[in-house]
């Protein structure tokens, strides 16, 4: 994973990756004991928070970045700035996982992603540096060579 250095501004990011250690505060993780929290920025200045949620039957459980993102879909946003993920790691930076990159990318792949670490400090990426080559939404616009007996 590379740093990057788009768009810095200290002036909100810090808070951004401030409010995402928040939010692990509230991580429901009684079996892995990994707290992760992650707080998003819509472009409009609001923030929607989240945190891990687990479940006894271990796939339902649910990522902190996917919560937020949940949250913030199911209130009308659609686009977004960047999102801060943090977690109780101490000499790497949190980075989302394969399912939550996917899910991020719903929305875009060129958005900031900050990988935070409990002291504070954070790399800056973008959805596309942490999934390069991606499939999307407009992929299932693209002309295709097959087609079904319906016609779609």
């Amino acid at each position: 994973l590379g740093t990057v250095a788009r768009g810095f501004n200290p002036d909100w990011i810090k808070p951004l990756i401030h409010q995402s250690q928040g939010a692990k505060e509230f991580a429901y993780c009684p079996y892995s004991k990994f707290r992760v929290g992650a707080a998003l920025l819509a472009h409009d200045g609001t923030v929607f928070t989240g945190c891990n949620v687990e479940n006894a039957s271990y796939n339902l459980g649910l990522c902190a970045e996917r919560t937020a993102i949940a949250k913030a879909v199911s209130g009308g946003y659609r686009s977004f700035k960047a999102i801060a993920i943090a977690s109780d790691l101490e000499d790497q930076f949190i980075s989302p996982c394969g399912g939550c990159r996917q899910f991020m990318r719903e929305f875009g792949d060129h958005w900031s992603v900050y990988l935070s670490k409990p002291d504070g400090s954070y790399k800056e990426m973008t959805i596309e540096d942490l999934l390069p080559v991606s499939f999307g939404p407009e992929d299932l616009k693209k002309k295709r060579l097959f087609t079904t007996e319906n016609g779609s």
